[in-house]
């Protein structure tokens, strides 16, 4: 690691100025080599040592956004994997979903790309969601999850290569083979595409990289910054409901907590016309105060002792 020593000048209304001098902020070393979905990838060539770098930069020093990302992925990865796994579609690609969204379950992009996965509207329906005014499966954690693994499998069925599969999720299949025909290219490291796909993958292997071991980034948190996983109860719902609230209420829970357990119903209402099965989530009562002995780590890498350094005044 290479230390950038910064002089910093803080003025305080009631004491004056000071003049600090902080010794930890450091550029990251870059990897040799990465591995993604088995495939191992050298960094040797310039290009590709220079892109990642500019990666892991921005995810280094994004301070509350990774610490963020850190505490969700406690949260979110324990069900993301097993539906991967059960799927068939290696493990890294969760961290194709922390790109996509932060891990954020509200996220919605200016295209109105919705959820974990990001999914547009035509493209969820075509993998099976339910995407309307009333109900809206992209923010359904694994219900979408479910619907990229399917993407992801017809774009391996096509491509025979994670790293491009990985590009089109971003691109778009018809995109990526039509510039591959274009270009006779074989493999997306050897492709000129837009600036936010090219981007994208090696966004995906710093992010791997990252999450797999913080500390090595300077990034400390305790077991209690983690956030307590709340126990809930499936109820089911086939028939229509006219006022959510109300329901709610029926069911000794508020609106609010609801729908923040199922993002994923969008009205204030449900028609259920067809009198389709929809299986609600109900938090615990009794889980809804922090109690850090419910806290569970999925990943002891994810948790270090911090350490206080305070940067020494010059006076």
């Amino acid at each position: 690691m290479k230390v950038i020593k910064l002089t910093l000048l803080v003025c305080v209304m009631w004491t004056g100025c000071k003049v600090y001098s902080v010794d930890n902020i450091s550029t990251f070393s870059i990897p040799d080599k990465v591995n993604f979905g088995g495939q191992e990838v050298v960094l040797d060539r310039y290009d590709l040592r220079e892109r990642y770098d500019r990666e892991q930069m921005n995810i280094g020093y994004s301070h509350s956004s990774s610490l963020l990302i850190i505490k969700r992925a406690n949260k979110y990865f324990p069900i993301i994997e097993p539906i991967l796994k059960a799927n068939g579609v290696p493990d890294d690609f969760k961290y194709l979903a922390v790109v996509e969204s932060n891990l954020d379950p509200r996220a919605l992009s200016p295209v109105q790309a919705a959820g974990f996965w990001q999914l547009m509207p035509k493209t969820a329906q075509e993998f099976g969601l339910e995407v309307n005014d009333e109900v809206d499966e992209r923010y359904h954690l694994e219900k979408s999850t479910v619907a990229a693994c399917k993407y992801l499998k017809r774009a391996y069925t096509k491509y025979n290569d994670w790293l491009t599969v990985a590009a089109s999720y971003n691109g778009g299949m018809g995109r990526i083979s039509g510039e591959i025909d274009k270009q006779k290219v074989g493999t997306f490291f050897d492709m000129l595409l837009t600036a936010e796909t090219s981007r994208y993958v090696f966004r995906i292997l710093a992010m791997k990289q990252f999450l797999e071991n913080p500390s090595a980034w300077g990034y400390q948190l305790s077991k209690n910054d983690f956030y307590t996983a709340i126990g809930t109860d499936k109820v089911k719902v086939n028939e229509p409901v006219s006022d959510w609230a109300d329901w709610a209420i029926a069911h000794g829970i508020t609106y609010f907590q609801l729908k923040d357990f199922n993002i994923w119903l969008r009205g204030r209402n449900l028609t259920n016309k067809n009198k389709e099965e929809y299986f609600l989530d109900l938090p615990k009562k009794n889980e809804l105060k922090f109690d850090s002995t419910r806290i569970k780590i999925h990943n002891p890498n994810w948790v270090k002792e911090k350490t206080n350094v305070y940067p020494s005044a010059i006076q």
